[in-house]
């Protein structure tokens, strides 16, 4: 006898019914599990939601830079140094040697430039007193005249360790000294050897920077129930637009993340010593960044401004740093957000309501109003500062992921600077961004097609790709009057 037997519904083809009038997994079938063959057709929205808002970072050093082509693997720059001599120094309280000269800046061991017959300001143990120079560079000694070393006689003491008791005569006591003048008697020579500028010269390279994005020809033509968007303007029902336009976008944010983050391999001069990277790829030298920048020849500032009630205090701290250097007027606070909340408080705690405050009108606020806790500018000392938030410090995709940075300090104006390839001097933004570029060449920021989609048929493969390019590095002057807020 014949048996016979029934298999079951093949899968995803039958609605079994059921006595309840709602939708079961057993009459429901989901747009997952069982395609578009399904009883209850969803409510669809079409355009996708921005979760992260605009989620480009660029546009910080657009604000604040200019770009300038460069037909060299190198960029070299000469920064003046100062005009007034000062140094640091140990003195020998008992006779007025003092060698173990150094920069005041650097620290580096460093020959003066104190000729016999100058006049300096000198401070040893906290005390500070005149003295004369009575042997520098002029001397026919080598020490004195390879400016290791020069001895002075106090104004008003028989000898440095005689100008107070606070000094005594140990040996080999930190002096600071600047020179602020000259004297000589009636009918002496004039002043020996002369001075010529002292300049620093720094060097930047380009980076080469590249990205790429393909899609098989087959997709190009494929259309999705997504309406897609984006940051570059890319619309419509093709997925690979929203690919394409996002690879684009996140080109532009890397080309400005490296402007900012970049950092040159270190290399010790021999093979033995050098790092695995310099090894292994000898040309990948890397480049120096906005960060790395200031922190090698900037003023680096740890834990300043911590919180609102100490804030007014190290901000202070900061400004007799500032005035050390350049003393720029209008300056730039770009901050994550807890460092400016924090600006906001201490402004906040000195403003009219606050009991010995300053009046409501400082900040456009008055008395019958909501006082607007949000400060976007100020006025400390000489200086002006204005601040706002920068994305790039907070967002948890860039460095709001790891932290180290609290902000940065960037002076407003121009400097002037002798420009190499240029051979004479010429006024730039502290910070601008050179790309290499040429009569055959601009790689500013390059794009191509190739492939069987696009343009021009370039390729017997199948499929569409997008190549991005530009080769670019950022130069940073008078590097000593930023702020990195660590």
């Amino acid at each position: 006898m014949a048996t016979v037997s029934f298999a079951g519904p093949a899968s995803g083809s039958v609605v079994s019914p059921a006595y309840q009038k709602m939708a079961l997994n057993t009459n429901y079938l989901d747009i997952q599990n069982d395609g578009w063959a399904k009883q209850y057709l969803p409510e669809l929205y079409e355009q996708e939601v921005d979760r992260y808002g605009n989620r480009t970072i660029s546009g910080f050093l657009s604000m604040l830079s200019a770009e300038m082509p460069l037909q060299s693997d190198q960029v070299i720059w000469s920064e003046q140094g100062r005009l007034h001599l000062a140094y640091q120094g140990q003195i020998n309280p008992a006779t007025g040697l003092v060698d173990t000269i150094t920069n005041i800046d650097t620290g580096a061991t460093e020959a003066h430039a104190v000729r016999k017959g100058a006049t300096v300001v000198c401070t040893v143990a906290g005390v500070v007193f005149k003295a004369y120079v009575n042997q520098g560079i002029e001397s026919t000694t080598a020490a004195y005249r390879d400016g290791e070393s020069l001895d002075i006689f106090p104004y008003a003491a028989k000898n440095v360790e005689n100008v107070s008791s606070t000094i005594g005569s140990t040996d080999n006591q930190v002096i600071k000294f600047f020179v602020y003048g000259s004297e000589f008697g009636k009918g002496t020579d004039t002043m020996q050897k002369s001075l010529e500028p002292k300049f620093l010269t720094f060097t930047n390279r380009p980076m080469i920077i590249k990205d790429h994005f393909e899609v098989n020809g087959s997709d190009t033509a494929q259309i999705g129930w997504i309406e897609v968007a984006g940051e570059s303007g890319q619309g419509g029902y093709l997925w690979y637009l929203k690919s394409s336009g996002d690879t684009r976008v996140r080109f532009n944010d890397y080309m400005e993340m490296t402007m900012v983050e970049a950092e040159k391999v270190a290399t010790s001069g021999t093979d033995a010593n050098d790092s695995q990277l310099h090894d292994t790829y000898g040309d990948i030298e890397g480049s120096e960044g906005l960060f790395s920048a200031v922190e090698n020849r900037g003023i680096v500032a740890t834990n300043l401004v911590d919180n609102a009630t100490d804030a007014l205090a190290d901000f202070d701290l900061l400004l007799a740093e500032l005035d050390k250097q350049g003393a720029i007027e209008e300056n730039m606070l770009y901050l994550n957000r807890a460092s400016n909340l924090i600006f906001d408080d201490m402004l906040g705690q000195i403003n009219a309501n606050y009991d010995g405050g300053t009046s409501f009108g400082v900040f456009e606020n008055s008395s019958d109003m909501a006082l607007n806790l949000g400060f976007s500018g100020f006025r400390r000392g000489s200086y002006d500062f204005y601040k706002t938030d920068w994305k790039y410090l907070n967002d948890s995709s860039t460095r709001g992921l790891v932290g180290g940075i609290k902000g940065i300090m960037i002076p407003a104006g121009t400097s002037s600077v002798y420009d190499q390839s240029v051979g004479s001097n010429v006024r730039r933004p502290f910070l601008h961004v050179r790309y290499r570029a040429g009569q055959a060449d601009d790689r500013k920021l390059k794009s191509w097609v190739t492939g069987s989609v696009g343009g021009p048929t370039s390729s017997n493969i199948d499929k569409m790709e997008i190549n991005y390019l530009s080769e670019r590095c950022l130069v940073t002057q008078a590097a000593n009057n930023f702020v990195l807020l660590k």
